[in-house]
């Protein structure tokens, strides 16, 4: 599993937990993990474009 993949499958996951919480407190912990997880995601998406137009890149 690529990192990237990692990072989606972490945010989606998150995102559920969010959605079956009862506690308000737990339910937004849920929802900053999820952001801070598609934030990572977004990152590596960035890097990877960068680096596929790069000239000299593989």
């Amino acid at each position: 599993m690529s990192p990237l993949e990692f990072y989606r499958t972490q945010a989606t996951k998150a995102a559920t937990d969010a959605a079956a919480a009862t506690l308000d407190n737990v339910r937004d912990r849920c929802l900053r993990a999820a952001a801070a997880w598609d934030v990572m995601a977004e990152r590596i998406e960035r890097t990877e474009e960068m680096r596929a137009g790069r000239p000299g890149s593989r």
